[in-house]
């Protein structure tokens, strides 16, 4: 489908990101991205976090097409927030453990942003928000949730994957499915139509 002389560049190392666009029908190459993120993140100071993800996003996109000069460049992030707090990825399992009692019982927000760039020039920018209801959860429960995913919960910002056994720790989602993995591509994919890239 992707009517581009070259594929689409994505500044991440995100295998989730780069199989939603590959499924999408858009060829992908990868780079990384020299980006700073928690830098960046204090020096935005009290900005809110969807416009912190938003920011990174870009941060990323511009990053990625200093080194890929003359390609269309993706950058994305992702911020998870209960209220005004912003979540990271936990860095242990007993990390996750207490960041999910702290989110339990609760409603928190996924805030995916995407942005495009070229040339060190933004062309595109979005961030979209998912709002996740989390059910109460006891300590056997939590025990479970841990030794069924694994290692996989120190890979994503909520110490989850709602497309996994994640899943069993909600009791509402309001979102679409691509914002809640990172990737707003319902918004994206209007743009590389308006650019002539897709039919």
């Amino acid at each position: 489908m992707w009517r581009g002389e070259q594929p689409l560049v994505l500044a991440s190392k995100s295998a989730t990101r780069l199989t939603l666009l590959v499924h999408a029908g858009v060829p992908v190459e990868t780079v990384a991205a020299d980006v700073d993120e928690r830098a960046l993140q204090e020096a935005a100071g009290d900005t809110d976090p969807a416009g912190i993800a938003l920011l990174l996003a870009r941060a990323k996109a511009l990053s990625g097409s200093k080194a890929a000069p003359g390609r269309l460049v993706l950058g994305a992030d992702q911020t998870l927030a209960l209220g005004p707090k912003i979540y990271h990825k936990p860095a242990s399992v007993e990390a996750a453990r207490n960041q999910l009692f702290e989110l339990a019982g609760q409603t928190h927000a996924l805030h995916s942003a995407v942005a495009v760039a070229s040339d060190g020039v933004v062309l595109f920018d979005t961030v979209v928000s998912a709002f996740l209801t989390m059910r109460p959860l006891t300590e056997e429960t939590l025990a479970s949730y841990l030794a069924a995913a694994g290692p996989r919960v120190l890979t994503s910002v909520g110490a989850y994957q709602l497309e996994s056994v994640g899943v069993h720790l909600f009791t509402r989602v309001d979102g679409d499915h691509f914002t809640i993995l990172g990737l707003p591509l319902l918004q994206l994919l209007p743009f590389f139509r308006e650019q002539g890239l897709l039919p």
